[in-house]
């Protein structure tokens, strides 16, 4: 069966049946109907090889994140996806858990499949697949983690001009006690963050104490390197979180232990995913315009339907600083934590690594 012999007993043109199986575009519900009616009667079930070899190419893209359970990741793989159906291109998804051999396995994996083009929204990285890509001329998209060369375009974020951001306000609010949790810091834009954090702190005056926990990238790991952080005896003033998903459970833990946020601890995010305006209470945090970065990417993965694919640019987007009700001035020494026992004042400096989950 063709998509013709859709279109004809369904008494539409053929456009209207692609938007229907594609889900994508304005269709009345009685024509939808009669198209998945006619699709039932008939069995058809789409070639997908065989429109890509009658179209001189493929018309399906890859996507691999680092970790779909983290709603930033969703967010941007979603507006990719939604992009890619409304021009008529599949999409094929793969997951890789932080993994830098699992990055190598799918991207070889989607090549055989001869892919129109790839898109890797990742922290890690291989220095392998450089070499791989260019030999294979598949048009690819890195979100942070890759050069600018050949057909390969590297959409960045300027953490570091968020992270100052953050921490500018929190020093305007006299926090001098603060600690950082993260995951992954060996890991290029979660790392870069972290190093920031650090960078930062250090050069203050008066000086900072500060504090780094890590975990897993969850909101369990975040309630957990809370809790280890504040079972070291170090006691913030305000926690920065490497990102939103960390930072619900950073809210959770405490909670947990009777602590008022922002009134003893305040707590700030980063990507500005949509439940960080929905927590108790509502998130400062950075945004990150995750839709732009999805459409940016299908449009270089795609090019001009008239001219070869874009070569491979830089795409660096800047941050904007969000704020909400999760931060708030420092408490006094009287008050709250008060100052944390046995330290002195200075720049104290440490880490604690809380177990994986």
């Amino acid at each position: 069966m063709s998509l013709e012999e859709v279109a004809k007993l369904a008494k539409v043109s053929t456009s209207t049946v692609s938007r229907v199986l594609n889900n994508v575009g304005p269709v009345k519900k009685t024509t939808r109907a009669r198209v998945i009616k006619a699709v039932a009667e008939l069995k058809y079930h789409p070639n997908l090889h065989a429109r890509t070899l009658a179209g001189g190419r493929s018309r399906t893209l890859g996507v691999i994140v680092s970790n779909l359970a983290n709603p930033f990741f969703f967010d941007v793989f979603e507006s990719l996806e939604a992009a890619a159906l409304a021009d008529g291109y599949d999409v094929m998804l793969a997951n890789t858990g932080y993994d830098p051999e699992r990055l190598v396995m799918s991207i070889r994996l989607m090549i055989g499949r001869r892919v129109a083009g790839l898109a890797a929204i990742v922290s890690e990285m291989d220095s392998r697949l450089i070499q791989l890509l260019n030999d294979a001329s598949v048009p690819t998209v890195f979100y942070d983690v890759g050069p600018a060369v050949g057909k390969i375009t590297n959409i960045a974020v300027d953490y570091r001009k968020g992270m100052e951001k953050v921490l500018d306000y929190l020093h305007t609010l006299r926090h001098h006690r603060l600690a950082f949790v993260g995951h992954h810091a060996a890991l290029g834009p979660t790392g870069e963050r972290q190093k920031t954090f650090e960078e930062i702190v250090s050069r203050y005056t008066p000086p900072v104490q500060f504090r780094t926990a890590v975990g897993p990238d969850s909101m369990e790991g975040g309630q957990d390197a809370a809790r280890e952080l504040l079972e070291s005896g170090f006691r913030p003033t305000a926690i920065v979180c490497v990102n939103d998903f960390m930072a619900v459970g950073v809210l959770r833990e405490l909670r947990e232990q009777g602590l008022r946020v922002p009134a003893d601890v305040s707590v700030t995010g980063f990507d500005n995913i949509r439940l960080s305006q929905f927590c108790s209470p509502a998130l400062t945090t950075v945004h990150i315009p995750r839709g732009q970065i999805g459409v940016t990417a299908f449009e270089h993965l795609r090019g001009d339907r008239d001219e070869p694919r874009m070569a491979g640019r830089n795409i660096v987007i800047e941050p904007e600083f969000i704020v909400r009700d999760s931060v708030g001035p420092a408490c006094g020494d009287s008050g709250g934590w008060g100052k944390p026992s046995g330290e002195s004042a200075g720049t104290s400096r440490g880490s604690v690594s809380p177990k994986a989950s």
